[in-house]
C-alpha cells in the first residue's frame, strides 16, 4: 500500500489541497475523475489476476470498515474476474443473520448486530461446504423488516469456474469460515487511504473520508440527518476496532478506494447537511470541524459530478450507480 501511495503521488501532481484547488479551477476536474477511475480499474484487474492465478480458490471474502466501498468493490471485482474466465457469484453475508430474537445483546441490553455471533456461522459453513461439494443448496434471504430468515426458492449449485464472493465486516475473521480450507479462500481488505495533504504536516484522515461518504449516503438513501450519522459514528468506529482491525493483516490483498477528486465532489453534498446542525447539538463541534476541512477545498461543479461513471465506488454513496444495491 505504501508503494501504491507513492504511485498516486507520481500519477497525480495534485496531491495537496492547494494544487487540487488549482486543478479544479483550471478545468481539470474531469481529468482527475478519469485518471482516478482508471487507477481503480487497474487495481481491480491486478486483484482479479491474483485470484485467477491461484488454482483452487472457490471463495473470495471481502471485508473493510464502514463506507469503504465493500459492496461496489465486490461488483467491480466480479466483472474483472469474468474477464479472467471465472464465473463469480455474489452471496450476501447479511442473509445469514440469526433471527432477531436470537441475536446477542450488548452491554446496554441492545441487539448487537456487529458481533460475529449475530451471524449463524454454523449454518453458513454447512451451506458453504455443501456448495463446494457441488450440491444444490437453497440460499436464505433475510427479511430485515421482520427480523427473520426466510427461504424463497433461491437455489444455487456451483459448477466449473464458479467462485463465490461474500462481503461483510467479518470477512477476514478466521472464525467466520473455519470449515473451509485456507487454500480455497482469497481475502480482500478494502480500505480508504487518503492521498490529499492539507499542508506539509497534515493529511486528510481516512476516517473523515468515510464519515463524509456515510453522511451523504445516509441522507440520500436512509432518511438520516448528518447529525444522526455523526452521533452514531463513535459506535461504528468502536465496532471496527473490535471486529475488523485485528484481522486486516490476514488479507491476501488490499484495495484503496479513495479517489483524488472525492472531497471536492463530496463537498457539494455534505456542506449543506453540516450547515443545518444547530449550536446546541452534541454533533455541532464535529460538524464545524468537518466544515472547516471541506471549506479548504473548492467544490466540483454539478456538470463535472455528472461525468463520474456509473460504476464508480462513489456512486454507492451519492446515487446514480449502474449496480443494484
Amino acid at each position: 500500500m505504501i508503494k501504491e501511495m507513492s504511485l498516486w503521488r507520481i500519477v497525480f501532481r495534485e496531491n495537496n489541497v492547494s494544487s487540487l484547488n488549482e486543478a479544479i479551477v483550471s478545468g481539470k476536474a474531469r481529468y482527475l475523475v478519469n485518471l482516478s477511475e482508471t487507477l481503480h480499474d487497474h487495481r481491480y484487474a491486478e486483484i482479479a489476476n491474483a485470484i485467477a492465478a491461484r488454482p483452487g480458490v472457490s471463495l473470495v471474502l471481502i471485508a473493510g470498515p464502514s463506507s469503504s466501498g465493500k459492496t461496489t468493490s465486490s461488483k467491480r471485482l466480479a466483472l474483472h474476474m469474468r474477464v479472467n474466465g471465472l464465473n463469480p457469484i455474489i452471496v450476501s453475508l447479511d442473509d445469514y443473520f440469526r433471527n432477531r430474537v436470537d441475536t446477542p445483546l450488548d452491554e446496554n441490553g441492545e441487539y448487537d448486530f456487529e458481533c460475529l455471533e449475530a451471524l449463524d456461522v454454523p449454518f453458513l459453513n454447512m451451506q458453504l461446504e455443501q456448495l463446494l461439494e457441488g450440491k444444490r443448496v437453497e440460499i436464505p434471504k433475510y427479511d430485515f423488516a421482520s427480523g427473520t430468515r426466510k427461504f424463497v426458492g433461491q437455489f444455487l449449485q456451483l459448477t466449473d469456474n464458479d467462485v463465490l464472493i461474500m462481503e461483510g465486516i467479518h470477512g477476514l475473521n478466521p472464525a467466520l469460515t473455519p470449515q473451509i480450507p485456507e487454500e480455497e479462500k482469497f481475502k480482500l481488505y478494502v480500505s480508504v487511504l487518503t492521498p490529499i495533504a492539507i499542508d506539509e504536516k497534515t493529511r486528510m484522515r481516512a476516517e473523515d473520508y468515510r464519515l463524509l461518504r456515510r453522511m451523504v449516503r445516509d441522507n440520500q438513501f436512509r432518511g438520516m440527518s448528518a447529525e444522526d450519522t455523526i452521533l452514531r459514528w463513535p459506535s461504528v468506529r468502536s465496532g471496527e476496532a473490535k471486529h475488523i482491525a485485528p484481522f486486516k493483516e490476514l488479507a491476501d490483498a488490499e484495495f484503496n478506494s479513495a479517489l483524488m477528486y472525492e472531497i471536492p465532489m463530496l463537498k457539494c453534498y455534505a456542506e449543506p447537511l453540516l450547515q443545518v446542525i444547530k449550536p446546541h447539538s452534541p454533533a455541532h463541534a464535529e460538524a464545524r470541524r468537518l466544515l472547516a476541512l471541506i471549506r479548504s477545498v473548492i467544490a466540483m461543479t454539478p456538470v463535472d459530478v455528472r461525468h463520474i461513471p456509473p460504476t464508480s465506488i462513489i456512486r454507492e454513496f451519492i446515487g446514480g450507480s449502474s449496480f443494484h444495491y
